[in-house]
Parts: C-alpha cells; sequence; structure tokens
C-alpha cells in the first residue's frame, strides 16, 4: 500500500485534461504529504459530483512561496504540462504561500464514474473533499472496488 493515499477535488475542465494526457503536473496552494508512488483519487466537483479516476504521483514540488519572481521560476517548471494559461497560473498563485506541484503519471479514467449519490450508497459517511483530504486504509479498502 502506498504511504498516502489522498482524494482530490478538481474542477470538471482540469480533470478532462489529466485523463486526456494534456495535463500532467496538478497545481495547489497547500502542502501535502506527497511522496513519489502515492496514490491520488479524482472526485470532480460540480456540476459533474462524481469519482472518475486516479493517478499516480511521480514527483511533487512543494515550495514557500517569497517574491513575485518565484512564481515565475515554478511557471517556468509547469507551463508545458499545466493545462492552464499563466494569468489563470499567476491568479491561482495570488497571495499564496506555497507553490505545489504534483507531477503525475498513469492516470486512469474508471470505466464508469461513481457520481455523489451512488458513493453515499455505498459509503453513506462519504463526503467530497473542499480541496483534498487523506482516505484511511478502510476507506481505501472500499474505494479499490473501483479501481
Amino acid at each position: 500500500m502506498p504511504a498516502n493515499i489522498l482524494l482530490l477535488s478538481i474542477k470538471p475542465e482540469y480533470a478532462s485534461k489529466i485523463f486526456s494526457g494534456e495535463k500532467t503536473v496538478e497545481l495547489r496552494r497547500v502542502r501535502t504529504r506527497l511522496t513519489q508512488d502515492d496514490i491520488v483519487f479524482v472526485y470532480v466537483s460540480s456540476p459533474t459530483k462524481a469519482l472518475v479516476g486516479l493517478f499516480e504521483v511521480e514527483n511533487i514540488i512543494q515550495e514557500k512561496i517569497g517574491l513575485q519572481q518565484d512564481i515565475k521560476t515554478y511557471w517556468n517548471l509547469v507551463y508545458q504540462k499545466a493545462g492552464i494559461s499563466y494569468q489563470d497560473f499567476e491568479k491561482y498563485y495570488q497571495g499564496a504561500s506555497f507553490f505545489v506541484g504534483i507531477f503525475l503519471i498513469n492516470p486512469r479514467k474508471f470505466d464508469v464514474s461513481i457520481n455523489l449519490e451512488n458513493l453515499r450508497k455505498q459509503i453513506p459517511e462519504f463526503t467530497p473533499p473542499q480541496s483534498y483530504r487523506y482516505l484511511k486504509q478502510l476507506e481505501f479498502e472500499k474505494f479499490k472496488c473501483f479501481m
């Protein structure tokens, strides 16, 4: 079992880019405990509201943002992989304390997405994360049936 298993909420536009292969780095403003080979389950936020797939973590960069120049440095690391314009990137990180880039490999879209209603039927206590949350061992066991 990987050290960390994360459930990540992603907007539909960006989830689509992940599973098409266009986006190979997920950007965040909050640090995680993710390391190489961890698993991230993808929950697509509204209006989709469904668990759609997963990916593995190839690498992660987590750096404190100090100066505006830092933003340009981080952009140079991800601009061909993030599926986002520089203007949106700069806006997203405006006022942020951290840059987090989750470099992903092996994105796997489930044959059938599991909508929120069905997730709650199978896992009554399921609550989609606002940004992300770690799955406990028991939750992971329940999620494995979707893999």
